[in-house]
């Protein structure tokens, strides 16, 4: 598929306002995909790779302006790009109204291996192999050759192609295309699904929902748009029914609800109640090994299924002790004291993601398993298991670190269990329905959260202001949004600014790591591309006109990053809206 029809088809879906409409386009897109139909996929979610893979882009906002104004001609700066960004606020129009076809003939040689000539259409393929050289550069030279490989695209695009070319490497498409859109149009344009029929429309026989179940758990047990699609096209809906897990591959984790004892009793008579650790999610793959001899590797991933391993050796180590292979466990990495008792939730912060200094920091903050669920074992998926079976399970092949697990019909019972786990210093309890089954990545009725009313809020951080004296180099205060659930995607809307309770080495450490993802810098204030997440405490909320959400947080103080997060988990206005209407406090949180 060229480019260019990629970018028109996204044009088309952008200006649509139905999300039966929008499915339809793309129902469209993927039937003429041809050979491209993985990335074609991939791309309209806005994702190169797929979302189990552990490979990035590495092009920031800086990196991304500065190929487009080299792109643009010499007249054209970075910080031009910038300028225009701020008026704009996206960046994908500031792409299309730039001159990119001025650097050509000579200037044009510093473009990746892959580029063609300035008079070569583009087509998905060629983007797509580009960018993949651009996520595997490494080594000096490395950024020198994603800003001459992306130089290289951008000379070569139209206006159009540009604005999805500059959106697609920032992450940022916004054409209305989410998990649901994509896993629609799937169904339609390979199962025969009436997706885009009304209901009241379609035969009396049409097994629609139970075709875009299919391609559902698919998504759920691959975590790839591209691959599912392509099994749809090729195989059908039994092709898609043989998916299965595959150790190595994580899956997105199943996120629970708040709720009460009561609601849980209410619900389902009986309940399952485990342990809720102050801890960090990891998922946890043990591949069998090829050899008898050898030992079978072992991958930790977080949440957002990016590979930490390398951060937790001792959590390796305990696995290939403890465990037998192949097996894919579910559980919390708990920072300890030197009596085993639970530390605080920022020590594990220090050690989840860490790269560097590893032999030190696991001298400095000990971190154990607290495994709760098993999703494989011995060959066998268990995502369909109920529970209490995958519990067993557990036990029998992980011989040390299980979360212990009360089946209980009895209030009394289970509010004891969780006074014993809150004397031990944990959060709280889960209560879990005894006979559920694991939905990766939903968050439903089946699990619930109960923990004490500590009120925080998980908070995109979109902006900041240098600080003043000895903190001038640094970033001193913090913009905090909350997300917007639209149409075309997550967009953020401010709910206040946070200062207290960061120390000076926090402060450095903080404008690290952020300085990277500056979009837009104008005297002291700067904005962020939106990446990182705060978990904030507060003592209430209240109605207020100064902050885009029509909300404010008062006495807001900063707790830690949440590094287990990613934008797309933050806290939604719809959740800050019944905290306000409940005087900060909430039973049900859908979020």
């Amino acid at each position: 598929m060229e480019f260019a029809t990629f970018a028109e088809r996204a044009d088309a879906m952008a200006a649509e306002g139905g999300d039966l409409a929008t499915v339809a386009l793309v129902v469209d897109a993927l039937a003429a995909a041809g050979d491209d139909l993985p990335v074609v996929a991939r791309f309209l979610r806005g994702e190169v790779f797929p979302g189990w893979d552990g490979r990035t882009l590495s092009v920031g906002p800086s990196l991304c302006h500065e190929a487009l104004a080299r792109a643009a001609g010499a007249n054209v700066a970075a910080a031009d790009v910038e300028e225009r960004l701020a008026e704009t606020g996206e960046i994908g129009a500031v792409a299309a109204d730039l001159d990119l076809g001025g650097q050509t003939g000579l200037a044009a040689f510093g473009a990746g291996d892959g580029a063609g000539s300035a008079d070569d259409g583009l087509t998905v393929r060629e983007v797509y192999e580009e960018l993949v050289a651009v996520a595997e550069a490494t080594g000096d030279g490395s950024e020198s050759f994603r800003t001459d490989t992306l130089f290289g695209l951008f000379t070569r695009a139209s206006p159009t192609e540009a604005a999805y070319l500059a959106r697609l490497v920032l992450g940022e498409m916004r054409v209305g295309v989410g998990d649901g859109a994509v896993r629609d149009a799937v169904a339609e344009a390979f199962l025969g699904a009436a997706v885009t029929t009304p209901v009241d429309e379609r035969d009396a026989d049409d097994d629609t929902e139970a075709l875009v179940a299919v391609v559902e758990r698919a998504l759920q047990v691959t975590n790839d748009h591209g691959r599912v699609a392509e099994i749809a096209r090729d195989e059908g809906a039994d092709g898609l029914r043989d998916v299965s897990l595959s150790v190595g591959r994580p899956v997105r984790s199943m996120l629970a609800q708040a709720g009460t004892v009561a609601d849980a009793l209410g619900s389902w008579g009986r309940v399952a109640a485990e342990v809720k650790y102050d801890g960090a999610r990891v998922q946890i793959h043990y591949e069998a090994p090829d050899d008898p001899d050898s030992e079978g590797a072992v991958s930790i991933y977080s949440r957002n299924m990016e590979d930490v391993t390398a951060a937790l050796p001792e959590l390796v180590e305990h696995v290939r002790e403890h465990a037998r292979p192949p097996a894919i466990l579910d559980g919390e990495a708990v920072a300890v004291d030197d009596d085993g008792e639970p530390l605080p939730f920022q020590e594990i912060l220090r050690r989840f993601r860490r790269k560097h200094d590893v032999d030190r920091m696991r001298e400095e903050v000990r971190v154990e398993l607290r495994a709760f669920d098993c999703l494989h074992a011995d060959g066998t998926d268990l995502l369909d298991a109920p529970v209490t079976e995958r519990h067993d399970r557990l036990r029998d092949l992980l011989d040390a670190s299980v979360s212990e697990l009360l089946v209980s019909a009895d209030a009394d019972e289970i509010e004891a269990f969780e006074a014993t786990a809150l004397a031990a210093g944990h959060e709280g309890v889960m209560l879990k329905r005894p006979d559920s089954t694991y939905d990766p990545g939903k968050r439903g009725r089946n699990w619930l959260k109960r923990k004490p009313d500590v009120e925080t809020l998980d908070l995109v951080v979109t902006g900041a202001e240098w600080g003043e004296g000895r903190r001038a180099e640094l970033f001193g205060t913090f913009e905090l949004s909350v997300r917007v659930r639209d149409g075309s995607g997550d967009g953020y809307a401010t709910v206040g600014n946070v200062a207290t309770g960061i120390t000076d080495e926090e402060l450095a450490e903080l404008t690290e790591r952020l300085e990277p993802q500056v979009r837009a810098e104008s005297g002291q204030e700067v904005s962020f591309t939106p990446e990182t997440v705060f978990e904030v405490g507060y003592e209430e909320i209240q109605a207020s006109p100064t902050y885009g959400s029509g909300y404010a947080l008062r006495f807001p103080r900063f707790l830690g990053v949440r590094e287990d997060k990613a934008p797309g988990d933050a806290d939604t206005l719809e959740r800050v809206e019944r905290l306000a209407g409940d005087g900060g406090a909430s039973t049900v949180d859908p979020e």
